[in-house]
């Protein structure tokens, strides 16, 4: 009777392994793979970011320069201005270019944080997700 009893418990202990093993085999499943994937989608993503801000930087740095040499060829033009018309004439002239240059460059600032926002929000869309319209 022993001998079937250590048969029954052999057979128990068998199972219990087979269940734990598919249920350390499930959890691997649905909750560390997904969970590996959003970790390493969220640092693709704050790549993407840090890639982005970078760039923006560098933007504004070579706007600020381009706004610069512009301010500076206008005094250059003011200081050889003949009388006071002329100088107004090219102040206003310099204003009315400034202002246009100030719109582009805050649209290019925009056209590149909304790109860098849809590039780093990408890695977090699922696979063979659809974008919005």
């Amino acid at each position: 009777m022993a001998d079937g009893q250590n048969g029954e418990n052999g057979n128990a202990g068998e199972a219990m392994r087979d269940a734990a093993n598919r249920a350390r085999d499930g959890f691997a499943e649905h909750v560390m793979d997904p969970a590996r994937r959003a970790g390493e989608a969220m640092r693709a993503s704050g790549q993407k970011v840090a890639d982005g801000s970078a760039t923006i930087g560098l933007k504004i740095i070579e706007q600020a320069e381009q706004n610069s040499h512009q301010a500076f060829e206008a005094m250059r033009e003011a200081a050889k201005a003949k009388d006071l018309t002329d100088v107004m004439r090219i102040q206003g002239e310099f204003l009315r270019q400034q202002g246009e240059r100030s719109m582009t460059q805050a649209r290019e600032i925009g056209e590149l944080i909304m790109q860098f926002g849809r590039d780093a929000v990408s890695p977090l869309r699922p696979a063979g997700g659809t974008k919005p319209d």
